[in-house]
């Protein structure tokens, strides 16, 4: 990449700012953080050691001041200030990325693609789900026709969290757009909306099992795509024992994984992109997955198969060949619209306990 760093100023500095947005941003080439802003002390001087020539600031309206001194905005602030804070950005002439769920409810989220259109802007929601390690491997399977005619693809993001942890994400309050369905559920329906297409049908079970809890922490959903393939996602935080991260069954054969991929805990220990020392995204050989047909791979069916590196700092990479060369956004508003889509319909269905058309 050619040409002056962009600017960027990121705004929210807890686990999504920290731990990925700020080292994937400093780690590619044609973007530079210049801006952090949270108003929170203790972060303010956590970034200001791990990124000593950003600047910090305490509230966003400080970016819209010194609009002509940015390039890119990044929101990554709690789910109900997204709406908010992107249209401010757009307002503003500035370019923005945003951290999933882009908003509340469809609706909303078509409404900043409009605006981002009207002003001629890129707005780009972060999916890095689509550069984990598995679903990498996954479509490229799928793509040379390793399965045959998909029928089932069964997706899960489970965890043991029985205790629970506070803040918003566990609130009962809608306004805040906490629970597992807008969380972890952004992300198991964007990656079976990517690999199979649009929705006709959506049934969900969304339940609330820890002692304390205001919103879902334990749920399934269930969708039949045009294409014809069924997606069984489970997103979870009561899971004592952990199922497979995927397991697709097609005409031809299955595919089994296990395990998640592991650039967000290698973030989270301060490893970074491009750093020395082990290819980043790849996974030690016995955490392979398997593909083969007749025979479960707990007991040695089929044949591992190497898990491709996992890639975050590819997005980053498209976000900046987008704004510095006109290249494609890797994420658009209208794709995430699409999942929200869903995700209204999960909603509406384990509420009303029916399933949803769409």
């Amino acid at each position: 990449m050619t040409g002056t760093p962009l600017r960027v100023g990121l705004v929210g500095y807890g686990l999504a700012g920290s731990v990925f947005h700020a080292p994937l941003i400093a780690a590619t080439q044609g973007l530079t953080l210049d801006t952090v802003v949270t108003s929170n002390p203790e972060r303010q001087a956590q970034a200001q050691a791990e990124y000593p020539d950003a600047r910090v600031a305490a509230s966003a309206d400080e970016l819209w001041a010194r609009a002509d001194e940015l390039d890119l905005i990044v929101v990554a602030s709690p789910n109900k200030t997204h709406v908010p804070l992107a249209t401010a950005a757009l307002e503003a002439g500035l370019p923005v990325v945003v951290d999933k769920p882009v908003a509340g409810t469809a609706a909303q989220a078509r409404a900043l693609a409009e605006l981002a259109e009207k002003r001629g802007l890129l707005l780009s929601v972060f999916q890095n789900r689509r550069w984990d390690n598995d679903f990498l491997t996954l479509r490229r399977l799928i793509a040379d026709g390793e399965l045959g005619e998909v029928y089932r693809f069964e997706s899960r993001f489970e965890r043991w969290r029985p205790q629970l942890k506070g803040g918003w994400r566990e609130s009962g309050d809608p306004a805040e757009i906490g629970g597992l369905l807008y969380d972890l559920g952004s992300h198991v329906v964007d990656q079976a909306l990517v690999l199979f297409g649009p929705v006709t049908s959506v049934y969900a079970e969304a339940d609330v099992r820890r002692e304390g809890a205001r919103t879902d922490d334990d749920t399934f959903i269930a969708l039949t795509h045009e294409s014809g393939v069924r997606s069984h996602l489970y997103v979870s935080a009561t899971t004592a024992q952990l199922g497979p991260r995927f397991r697709v069954l097609g005409s031809k054969a299955g595919y089994v994984k296990h395990g998640l991929d592991p650039q967000e805990a290698a973030l989270r220990d301060g490893a970074r992109p491009g750093a020395s020392g082990a290819e980043w995204g790849a996974e030690p050989e016995e955490l392979w997955g398997r593909l083969g047909a007749g025979e479960s791979p707990v007991t040695g069916g089929g044949s591992p198969v190497p898990t491709l590196p996992g890639d975050y700092p590819a997005y980053y990479a498209a976000v900046a060949r987008a704004l510095h060369a006109g290249g494609p956004n890797p994420v658009t508003a209208q794709e995430a619209a699409a999942a929200l889509d869903v995700l209204e319909a999960a909603r509406r269905s384990a509420a009303e306990k029916v399933t949803v058309t769409l």
